[in-house]
């Protein structure tokens, strides 16, 4: 089997986690609730395995670079979750008021703020050695192949 490039896999994670905040963003301003569920529940499942290939495995093998940054980093999903939770729970509803729609609107642009700031440790990743960089592929691999959704891991499996 070929190994995944870590770092390659990661940067395309950000892209597609940027484009689909981007589309949410949308949905939710035209106050579009079945497409905004849609594209939320796509970005769950997209984001599970990579928090938690981030969190297992990525910031403890950066936290040589960024030490105690790796902190807040971990703080910052905190927010990420909490705010994909109440976005879950908010499209529940048949239809959202103006408020409600700029509220959550908000939220994905704070969410979108995190992935461009996240995107960054990909330049850090770069000076891994090999080991390193086989381990993170293993890693990341193996957090797709259990595909299990962000508010699921973060439910049933992260240590929070």
């Amino acid at each position: 089997m070929t190994k995944l490039d870590p770092i390659a896999e990661f940067r395309e994670d950000h892209r597609k986690v940027r484009d689909g905040l981007l589309e949410l963003m949308e949905a939710l301003q035209s106050k579009d609730v079945a497409k905004a569920r849609k594209i939320l529940d796509k970005i769950n499942v997209l984001v599970g395995p990579h928090f938690r290939y981030e969190e297992e495995i990525l910031y403890p093998t950066l936290r040589v670079f960024l030490g105690e940054y790796v902190d807040q980093l971990l703080k910052e999903h905190d927010g990420v979750i909490a705010t994909a939770r109440s976005c879950a729970e908010l499209l529940k509803k048949d239809s959202l008021t103006g408020e409600e729609a700029k509220q959550a609107v908000s939220a994905a642009r704070a969410l979108l703020i995190h992935v461009s700031n996240c995107d960054g440790l990909s330049i850090l990743s770069e000076r891994l050695n090999k080991k390193e960089i086989d381990n993170l592929s293993e890693k990341l691999a193996a957090a797709r192949k259990t595909g299990v959704s962000l508010l699921d891991w973060a439910d049933t499996i992260r240590n929070k």
